[in-house]
């Protein structure tokens, strides 16, 4: 089962699942995912409903022989959990016990979450390792810190095994241009960058261009969709086989800055894009990058699409078909 498979990284996990073998469930209250996207390109089995809804979670366990749950269904606008910070615990924290613990009455043990980066907090170092303190600056990282800790406990409570990936900048589209990324609102720099080359904006705006980075601008570690959907695979599979609970970051340790990233878009969409400097935003460090050395080591993943310029053109044919 994959909650939040109608999402933008959930249907790529869902895509991904589908090329190994798996048949798919997947459970979204479609606040933000898309039907059509699992009706007709997935054609995967569609429960409309949320985590928060036990009877419904108990009913699915029952009528379904799940072997394991990927779980993406989450709140993930750093912004709004500031100034909403309820509706983060809400749903991201007590909309996960709900289904930690049907999955428990159900007795199903293996467990793939969907965490992130922003755990961490401002980095001491870079690459971040996965060892490297967890300290969120906001009701996001920290609803999704706050679910590493209940698996961790339900690990030695209940032998219940769980696979935590940390990652960081999701990028990209599906290669065959099947599915791609479609939020709204859109708050995610490359698909800015785009809507902004077709028109859609007048303007891309930069945070801030006095970093202490080689040209000003702040560098971020960008990861193909693809290549995330991949890992998560690869960790349903060693949890099947027994593995123990473990985390991992999943990243590209490298990272791109904001001015690299419209360059390469200017150059893949061959389109004026005009950019408007502004002062930096609070919070916002000058380098975010992650150490994926675990992941590569244990799982035996690989990034596939670590360049920029692949990652761009990707969007861009996704972004162009779809709007």
């Amino acid at each position: 089962m994959v909650t939040g498979g109608a999402g933008y990284i959930g249907s790529h996990a869902v895509l991904a699942l589908q090329q190994a073998g798996y048949k798919v469930v997947v459970l979204d209250n479609l606040v933000y995912g898309h039907r059509d996207l699992v009706e007709t390109v997935l054609k995967a089995k569609l429960i409309e409903g949320d985590t928060n809804d036990r009877p419904l979670l108990d009913q699915l366990f029952a009528s379904h022989d799940i072997a394991a749950v990927m779980h993406f269904a989450a709140y993930a606008y750093v912004g709004e959990s500031v100034s909403d910070p309820a509706k983060y615990y809400r749903n991201n924290v007590i909309g996960t016990l709900t289904l930690l613990e049907a999955m428990l009455a159900a007795n199903i043990k293996k467990f793939v979450f969907s965490s992130t980066c922003a755990t961490y907090g401002i980095p001491e170092i870079v690459p971040i390792p996965e060892d490297h303190p967890q300290a969120p600056i906001n009701p996001y990282g920290a609803s999704k810190l706050m679910v590493e800790r209940i698996l961790a406990d339900f690990d030695v409570a209940h032998q219940f095994k769980s696979v935590c990936f940390r990652y960081f900048n999701a990028a990209g589209a599906d290669p065959q241009g099947r599915l791609g990324e479609d939020h709204e609102p859109e708050t995610h720099l490359i698909p800015l960058v785009l809507q902004t080359a077709l028109g859609k904006r007048e303007a891309i705006s930069v945070f801030g261009t006095d970093y202490p980075t080689p040209d000003g601008t702040c560098i971020r570690d960008y990861i193909h969709v693809t290549d995330l959907a991949s890992a998560h695979v690869l960790g349903a599979e060693y949890l099947l086989k027994g593995g123990d609970s473990q985390v991992f970051n999943l990243g590209n340790g490298s990272g791109f800055s904001v001015k690299q990233v419209i360059e390469t878009a200017r150059q893949v969409t061959r389109r004026p894009i005009t950019v408007i400097e502004q002062d930096r935003r609070p919070g916002d460090p000058p380098a975010l990058t992650g150490s994926s050395e675990k992941a590569q080591t244990t799982l035996g993943w690989q990034p596939q699409y670590a360049d920029l310029t692949q990652i761009i053109q990707h969007a861009w044919a996704w972004h162009q078909k779809r709007h």
